[in-house]
């Protein structure tokens, strides 16, 4: 299909290829329905295969694909984690950390315009102070510009008990001494 500049095709095939922009390009990398929620996912914690699986209910074989395309395309690095049998935990490259304030933007936009009835299922609050993180990624008690490593992610009101951030924190209580 030849296309000038001023005509879009009427659909799109399954790649960006001829696209001269940078969005297209980045969604070459993160663009398919499964890719930003398994970003998603590790950026709370998520970090092995049958969590990720098992929070998504996506199927195993397009999960394997997602993640070696997240690998090759080095948002996601493989860490080992238990020799016998080899198991392997996904971290976040620094290319992967620096989709952090795009998924910032996207929970934003998702609570503004589909919230749930609940409220947000996860708020975000500047480590240093305590204070919630507006939409410029600034810190609304103190003001400071915050980055991925200044913000901690915490269940809010609109949590499923499964969320993997209640999940967390029961865990991490039940590991108290008494």
């Amino acid at each position: 299909m030849q296309l000038n500049r001023l005509t879009w095709p009427s659909m799109l095939g399954s790649d960006y290829e001829g696209q001269i922009c940078s969005i297209a390009g980045a969604l070459e990398v993160v663009g398919e329905r499964w890719s930003l929620l398994i970003v998603r996912n590790v950026f709370l914690g998520l970090r092995r295969f049958d969590e990720i699986q098992s929070n998504l209910g996506i199927a195993r074989n397009v999960l394997h694909t997602r993640l070696t395309r997240l690998l090759e395309q080095g948002v996601l690095e493989k860490r080992l984690y238990q020799e016998h049998p080899p198991r392997y935990e996904y971290r976040l490259t620094e290319k992967g950390l620096d989709l952090w304030p795009t998924m910032v933007a996207l929970m934003q936009w998702g609570d503004r315009y589909t919230p749930s009835s609940g409220g947000p299922a996860v708020v975000l609050e500047h480590r240093a102070c305590g204070g919630a993180v507006d939409e410029h990624r600034l810190c609304e008690a103190c003001g400071a510009s915050l980055s991925v490593r200044d913000v901690r992610a915490l269940p809010g009101p609109g949590a499923a008990p499964e969320h993997p951030l209640l999940r967390r924190a029961a865990h991490q209580q039940d590991a108290q001494p008494a």
